[in-house]
């Protein structure tokens, strides 16, 4: 289980959020079977993703993340609800690759730096709100802050790890955003650069000890910071039986008429958990109805 914390600044200009999301990303592995460098891609997507979602305001509200780069990965795509529960999918879950000049896994490598990063938020409107930004550098976190910069005009800070065992389970994952009201302050906005500038990586931290609350304080330190509130967010999909044949509906008539001559057992896999919906040859038949 993940654990979630969120503090405030006193005067409510700044907001961090801080995930240990170890478990989501051990969780992801098993499901897509992922090489290395895709947890670390993926899981970094993915803990985003849940930081972002669990800032959404309404029970219903999710956010999706898209990146579309042109490395081998090909699309990633995560969802979050508003409790930062997230599921996630990668169209190449396998990929190897040479580490990078730094001696690490090469994310920005596999992801590939030309392509798009969209961002879709179902906040129960007519029309979901969609942003999509150009890669800037395909490590993930520098693409989260650009996306925010240029389609929300929100001053953002965002790190995101992920350290890969050498039998690729999940060593530590996790990953902090810090967001600024417009009526921050300069000795705000001071504050917090101060705080980042020799900050470790965010694995290191967590590996070094430290919770995700002590590291929510320690990033709006000098602000009198106190603990918003926390949560345990984890690997949740929400397919069923019912939103399968819903989908299966949406074909058509006439390709569920060809689908029913052609096989006697049709099987749809879940993208995000991998779970497998049988229906039979009567059942498909009834679906055309």
């Amino acid at each position: 289980m993940a654990v979630l914390k969120r503090a405030i600044s006193m005067d409510a200009s700044a907001v961090s959020t801080v995930i240990d999301a170890t478990d989501i990303v051990n969780e992801i592995e098993k499901i897509h079977k992922t090489s290395a460098v895709v947890s670390a891609g993926l899981g970094r997507l993915t803990i985003a993703t849940s930081l972002i979602g669990y800032g959404l305001k309404g029970e219903d509200d999710s956010v999706t993340l898209r990146m579309d780069g042109n490395g081998l990965t090909g699309a990633l795509i995560c969802v979050s609800d508003s409790h930062g529960n997230v599921k996630s999918y990668v169209s190449n879950p396998v990929v190897e690759i040479p580490l990078n000049p730094y001696g690490k896994l090469d994310v920005k490598g596999a992801i590939g730096t030309n392509g798009t990063l969209s961002v879709i938020k179902d906040l129960g409107l007519k029309e979901p709100y969609s942003g999509t930004v150009p890669i800037v550098s395909g490590e993930v976190a520098e693409d989260i802050v650009n996306y925010f910069a240029t389609s929300e005009q929100t001053p953002t800070v965002c790190a995101l790890g992920v350290l890969v065992n050498s039998d690729l389970t999940i060593k530590r994952a996790g990953g902090f955003l810090i967001q600024l009201l417009p009526f921050a302050s300069e000795e705000v906005i001071s504050a917090i650069e101060k705080n980042i500038k020799n900050i470790k990586p965010i694995t290191t931290m967590l590996e070094e000890g430290q919770t995700p609350e002590d590291i929510a304080l320690s990033l709006l330190d000098g602000l009198q910071p106190n603990l918003l509130d926390e949560a345990n967010p984890t690997y949740k999909c929400d397919c069923s039986k019912e939103r399968v044949q819903r989908a299966l509906i949406s074909l058509g008539r006439e390709e569920l008429t060809k689908m029913a001559n052609e096989q006697n057992q049709t099987e749809v896999s879940c993208h995000f958990c991998n779970r497998k919906y049988i229906f039979s040859k009567e059942d498909i038949l009834t679906l055309c109805e």
